[in-house]
């Protein structure tokens, strides 16, 4: 049976594509020491060494390709867990990914500053553990999406009491964290690209193989189970998966918010429930958000560099409060 709402979504991908296009652009434009598009080619293309192609190649293009892949992580994360609960109040944070590498960090660079360099994968196994509780947490004999949340608020709480505790503790070491929990690109190298890549390409690309489990999920348990589906592996899968794309996504830039929860919704709108699409337009406004959130906020504010992740907090907030007041009208079933 064909779709007639296919031309219009496959149409909006294609202009998503254009707007990430662009958004690339303008990060590698915009600066401290703005460049035009022809010295950006020149920079990426030609070998001839330059002020512009160090700029571009070591500072600009590992920090853009950072925030795209961040923004597609969280985005994608953040529509799965809104499905496998039915909460459009859930972004990744429900399942302990924020609080768990939260605590994580903050562990590192107060009590351990001397091993800073193994923050990012400290904090994904942060995320990964808090997860894990929360899933043996609401397990009994079987883990469904009402106790999954509730064991979600109980630990997030547990776990920011934990962080709230260390800072009070360490009070002058404080201001050495806050631009981790702000959430911020800022000093993102190759290195962090390179070690981000790998799990946001198998977070992405499993993704994209659960869009029928979820499609299934996102209609109730039962129905799902009718349409034989194994509701539990496949709920366990979908939050594997996001886990995974989110917790990848904090431990390297830190604690950026509502990039999960706005941008499904937003989708949602344009394509409704379909994760076939839901998939592809999430990762498309969250790396094109992401990106142009910081290319704002590194130029906007200079000579200071304003954390993103706060930059999000600000424009994000006021948004999710018009959708409250919408309705929720992307939760329409379509």
């Amino acid at each position: 049976m064909n779709d007639p709402r296919k031309p219009k979504r496959v149409l909006l991908i294609g202009v998503l594509l254009a707007l990430l296009a662009i958004a690339i652009l303008l990060g590698l434009m915009i600066g401290a020491v703005p460049l035009s598009a022809k010295e950006v080619w020149t920079a990426l293309f030609s070998g001839t060494e330059s002020e512009a192609r160090q700029i571009v190649w070591n500072l600009r293009f590992p920090r853009v390709l950072i925030g795209l892949l961040v923004g597609m992580s969280l985005a994608v994360a953040g529509s799965f867990m809104q499905g496998v609960f039915r909460n459009p109040l859930a972004d990744p944070g429900i399942i302990g990914v924020s609080s768990g590498a939260g605590l994580a960090a903050v562990a590192v660079m107060i009590l351990f500053p001397q091993h800073i360099a193994y923050l990012p994968p400290v904090a994904f196994l942060g995320a990964l553990f808090a997860t894990g509780v929360v899933y043996l947490l609401a397990w009994k004999g079987g883990a469904p999406t009402g106790r999954l949340i509730l064991a979600g608020v109980a630990v997030n709480s547990l776990l920011g009491a934990g962080m709230t505790a260390l800072m009070i503790l360490n009070s002058e070491k404080v201001q050495s964290v806050l631009p981790w929990l702000s959430g911020t690109l800022n000093g993102r190298s190759w290195q962090h690209f390179d070690n981000l890549l790998p799990y946001a390409i198998v977070g992405l690309v499993a993704s994209f193989f659960l869009t029928k489990q979820a499609n299934q999920l996102i209609l109730g348990d039962e129905v799902a189970k009718l349409l034989g589906n194994r509701v539990e592996r496949s709920r366990l899968l979908v939050i594997v998966a996001s886990t995974f794309l989110a917790g990848a996504a904090v431990s390297t830039v830190g604690m950026v918010g509502f990039v999960g929860l706005v941008v499904p919704h937003i989708a949602r709108i344009f394509v409704g429930n379909n994760y076939r699409f839901l998939v592809p337009v999430s990762a498309l406004g969250g790396a094109s958000l992401v990106i142009l959130s910081d290319t704002a906020a590194r130029s906007w504010f200079d000579p200071i560099e304003f954390p993103v992740g706060i930059l999000l907090a600000i424009c994000g907030g006021p948004f999710f409060l018009y959708l409250l007041r919408g309705g929720m009208k992307g939760w329409k079933m379509s």
